[in-house]
C-alpha cells in the first residue's frame, strides 16, 4: 500500500469525512481501517475487558495525520495519536520544508533486546563469572529451545554476558541476555527466557537470583535519522539570508539544551511529542520508549540532547537523532487494537527496523519545528492559535458558536487565556 505522495494540500481545511477519503484515495487504505478511524469497528468492550484488568469503559484520543514525509526515498503519512495541539501541524510543516533535500534518511541496528538477571549473595564474583561465560553456549540453547515463531524466524538469545555492579548493598552481578525478537517488541520473549534459565544461574554462580526482566533500556536496538535543510528552505518566506540567521539561533538553542538539563528535559519532550504520539498510535509501549530515550540521553553521566545540530560544508541546518527504539509490528496491542492495526496499516512499514526508522525521524523532525519556532516567532503564536478551539469547548461554546467565539477572541489584542475566552462566550450569549 504505498504512497505516491506524502504531500497532500490544505488537508487541514477539509471535514474529516473528506480528509478520509483523500488518504484513502491516496493509500488504498482497507474499509476495515476506515471503519476503525470512524469508530464503526473500534475497540470494543469484550476486546477492553481482556487489554486489562478491573475495565470500566473506553477513552478516545484524537489520530491526526502528518504529511510530507520522505523517509529513506519513501513517501510517508503518518498517524499520530495525542491530545496536544499543533505537533501534527509541527511536523508536517519541518517534513515539508526537508523534501528539497530528499527529506529523512534512517539507519537502525538489528532488533536485539536485553534481559536482566540480577544476582545476589554471590561469594566469588571472578568465579561465578566464569562458571556463566564457561557455560553460555549451553545457557543459549536453554533460552531457545522452545516453540517459538520467533527463534524459527532467525531470532531468540544471541550472546550473554555478565557485568559487576556496585551498589550501597554491595555489588551484585548481573547477566545479560542479549535476544534478538525479530518484529516484536520483544518483552514478554525476553522475560520469559531470564525466568527459564534462572534456576541454572543460580547454580553456576552459587548466588541468588532476584530480578529476571526486559530493560528499557535497549541500548543494542538504535535508531538513527538524518536530515537537513538550506537557508532558504528554514527560513519563513524563502529568504536565504533570513535563514541564516534562523540557522544560527538554532544551533544556539540546541547548545544550550545539550548543556543544561532544565532546557533539555523541554527539548527532549518535544522529540517525545512525535514518538510517543505515533508509538501509541500503533499500539506500542510507549512508556517503554519514553523511559529508554530518557535513560540514552543521561547516559553520559549527565542528561542531554536526543538531537544534535550543526552547520554543514554547503551551510546548510543538519541534524540528527540516536535513541533506543524497541517497537514491534507483531504481537500486542498493534495486533488488538483496531485502530492500531488501521495505524500500522496506513504507515505501511514492512519491519520493525523500518517502523523504528520513521520514528526517529518524526522525532527529529518534531524537536527541529520546536527550536524553530522559539526562535523566531516563539512557540505560542501558533501553539496558541490551533489550541484556540480547544479552550472555546472547554468554555462551553455549542457547535454554532465555536467559529463565532474563535474570531471574537483573535480578533482581541490582549493575551489568550482561558478567562478570557469565558468572558467572550458570555458576552457573545448576551448579543
Amino acid at each position: 500500500m504505498a504512497v505516491e505522495d506524502s504531500r497532500i494540500s490544505g488537508l487541514y481545511r477539509l471535514t474529516m469525512a473528506e480528509r478520509r477519503a483523500v488518504i484513502r484515495a491516496t493509500t488504498d487504505l482497507s474499509d476495515a481501517a476506515l471503519a476503525a478511524w470512524t469508530g464503526e469497528a473500534g475497540l470494543d468492550e469484550a476486546t477492553a475487558d481482556g487489554m486489562i484488568e478491573n475495565v470500566v469503559g473506553r477513552m478516545s484520543l484524537p489520530v491526526g495525520v502528518a504529511t510530507n514525509f520522505i523517509i529513506d526515498g519513501i513517501p510517508r503519512l503518518i498517524p499520530f495519536c495525542v491530545e496536544e495541539s499543533s505537533i501534527v501541524a509541527a511536523a508536517s510543516n519541518i517534513a515539508k520544508r526537508a523534501r528539497a533535500s530528499g527529506g529523512f534518511t534512517t539507519a537502525v541496528d538489528p532488533p536485539l533486546m536485553i534481559g536482566q538477571i540480577q544476582i545476589v549473595e554471590v561469594v566469588d564474583i571472578d568465579a561465578a563469572e566464569l562458571a556463566i561465560l564457561d557455560s553460555a553456549d549451553d545457557l543459549i540453547r536453554m533460552c531457545n529451545d522452545v516453540e517459538s515463531t520467533m527463534i524459527r524466524l532467525g531470532g531468540g538469545c544471541k550472546r550473554i554476558e555478565v557485568r559487576t555492579v556496585e551498589t550501597v548493598s554491595g555489588p551484585m552481578m548481573v547477566v545479560h541476555l542479549i535476544i534478538d525478537t525479530r518484529d516484536a517488541m520483544g518483552a514478554n520473549a525476553v522475560n520469559t527466557m531470564a525466568e527459564r534459565i534462572a534456576p541454572q544461574i543460580e547454580s553456576l554462580s552459587g548466588g541468588r537470583v532476584l530480578l529476571r526482566i526486559v530493560s528499557n533500556l535497549a541500548s543494542h536496538r538504535l535508531a538513527r535519522a538524518r536530515c537537513r535543510l538550506s537557508p532558504a528552505d528554514i527560513a519563513s518566506d524563502g529568504d536565504a539570508d533570513e535563514g541564516v540567521r534562523v540557522i544560527r539561533d538554532i544551533i544556539l538553542a540546541h547548545d544550550f539544551a545539550d548543556a543544561d538539563p532544565w532546557r533539555a528535559a523541554t527539548h527532549n519532550k518535544g522529540v517525545m511529542n512525535a514518538i510517543s504520539a505515533v508509538g501509541l498510535a500503533c499500539g506500542q509501549d510507549w512508556r517503554s520508549l519514553e523511559a529508554g530515550a530518557h535513560a540514552w540521553a543521561s547516559l553520559s553521566g549527565r542528561y542531554r540532547s536526543l538531537t544534535n545540530w550543526w552547520v554543514d560544508e554547503e551551510g546548510f541546518l543538519a541534524g540528527s537523532i540516536e535513541l533506543p527504539m524497541a517497537v514491534g509490528i507483531v504481537g500486542g496491542a498493534c495486533k488488538i487494537h483496531p485502530t492500531a492495526r488501521a495505524n500500522l496499516e496506513l504507515l505501511d512499514v514492512a519491519s520493525a527496523g523500518e517502523f523504528a526508522g520513521v520514528l526517529a525521524s518524526t522525532g527529529l523532525a518534531q524537536n527541529l519545528a520546536a527550536m524553530r519556532a522559539l526562535c523566531t516567532d516563539g512557540i505560542q503564536q501558533g501553539h496558541m492559535d490551533l489550541h484556540l478551539r480547544n479552550m472555546v469547548m472547554a468554555a462551553g461554546a455549542e457547535a454554532d458558536e465555536i467559529d463565532l467565539l474563535s474570531d471574537a477572541v483573535r480578533a482581541d489584542a490582549g493575551p489568550i487565556t482561558q478567562t478570557m475566552v469565558e468572558n467572550a462566550l458570555a458576552e457573545l450569549r448576551r448579543l
